[in-house]
């Protein structure tokens, strides 16, 4: 990287931070919690929405972060479920993974972090009350898939809460053709 590029990037730093704040706080994310977590999870938000409006946690709760990223979902679901919850994050990136679990424990949290296919939970049947994703199905091949596990490892009478993109029409293949279009 040369030295303008690498200037240009720490410029921009914070900036980006600032606006993935405000990307957070439109979808209705608490103010408390975004000062509460650390810089770099507020400043990885990639979501699509809110999964905790009506996630509708509890302490003592296991839950599950389905593509948990930095870790900002799993930090907030943590303080939900107290002590006495835990919360399992899954994520394709093992460096993800490392980021999500570093995050949580600055802020106070301990998490799991499982590098995983979403097609393919590496969790037990039946091991999780709370299913949480925010905008990472999409950008799965194998959705019936992803579904089919999401069931597997919820307990019984256990509850999904996922924000994510869904197109109401068939999209170009030009548009299925550029990754960017649709991954963050």
């Amino acid at each position: 990287m040369t030295d303008v590029a690498l200037l240009h990037a720490e410029e921009q730093a914070p900036l980006e931070g600032v606006i993935k704040r405000q990307a957070a706080e439109m979808f209705g994310y608490e103010p408390e919690w975004l000062d509460r977590a650390p810089p770099g999870a507020v400043a990885s938000f990639a979501g699509v929405g809110n999964p905790h409006l009506r996630s509708r946690l509890q302490a003592g709760e296991v839950v599950l972060d389905l593509g948990s990223g930095a870790g900002l979902d799993s930090i907030i679901a943590g303080w939900q479920v107290g002590p006495t919850g835990r919360v399992i994050g899954v994520d394709l990136n093992p460096t993800m993974c490392r980021k999500a679990e570093a995050h949580a424990a600055a802020s106070g949290v301990r998490i799991a972090c499982h590098e995983g296919r979403m097609e393919d939970i590496p969790l037990s049947d039946v091991s999780v009350d709370v299913v949480i994703s925010n905008g990472v199905i999409n950008l799965s091949f194998r959705k019936r898939s992803v579904i089919r596990e999401l069931f597997r490892v919820l307990k019984p009478g256990g509850r999904v809460s996922i924000t994510d993109i869904v197109s109401a029409k068939q999209l170009s293949q030009s548009i299925v053709n550029d990754p960017k279009l649709w991954a963050s």
